[in-house]
């Protein structure tokens, strides 16, 4: 199968079998929404939405926690993954917010990667959930899935995910086809037995197939 004609496949059976994806994560303002990113690195949506409730409580603006102890930080942040780099990046980013970007999260994807702890990843789903950009965000699921899927072919590292990606869908769906490839990740297409039986994309999936991938 070519790959725009898979692309074009997928593409519209997400839009028949999942027509609303949104971010699992919880947050109510841009300054939330980028703290639950930055922890969520390497951590379950579910744990970072246990620990932003009290942590929002206590720093519930980027000045107050511009204004924190690390050490402080990392006592409502212990039980997620990395809690010593992730208290380190979320004061830094909440100081640079307040004396760099007037204590605003910026939109600018380039902007966004000069705050400690955002990378490229982080970056693009900032931009995109929060300021409606054309931007997709490429983590573990959405490297995964694009790759069994076909959809990308030989792409070693997650901007060669990117960039085969955002090459075949179109710029309106780009938002969106970032929740798609990760909640199908994260509930069908699983790291290590994906649920093939029960995937409704198993017909034009490469990986299902047997196939290399993407042509």
């Amino acid at each position: 199968m070519r790959r725009i004609e898979r692309f074009k496949k997928v593409i519209a059976w997400f839009q028949e079998n999942m027509p609303v994806a949104e971010t699992e994560l919880h947050y109510n303002n841009p300054y939330e929404l980028l703290v639950a990113v930055i922890l969520s690195a390497q951590c379950t949506d579910k744990r970072v939405n246990m620990l932003t409730p009290p942590f929002f409580e206590r720093f519930p603006t980027a000045e107050v926690l511009a204004q924190t102890e690390v050490s402080e930080v990392f006592e409502y942040i212990r039980s997620c993954s990395y809690p010593n780099n992730k208290s380190k990046s979320l004061v830094g980013m909440a100081q640079m917010l307040v004396h760099t970007f007037n204590s605003e999260v910026p939109s600018d994807i380039k902007d966004l990667q000069k705050l400690p702890g955002v990378g490229r990843k982080t970056a693009n789903v900032i931009a995109s959930v929060v300021f409606d950009k054309p931007a997709l965000a490429v983590d573990t699921h959405v490297f995964r899935v694009a790759a069994r899927l076909g959809l990308t072919k030989d792409a070693k590292t997650p901007l060669e995910t990117e960039k085969q990606l955002v090459k075949y869908i179109p710029e309106d769906l780009l938002a969106i086809a970032h929740h798609w490839l990760i909640l199908h990740g994260r509930y069908v297409c699983v790291a290590r037995k994906p649920k093939c039986e029960a995937c409704g994309l198993k017909e034009v999936c490469a990986f299902y197939h047997g196939s290399r991938g993407a042509e």
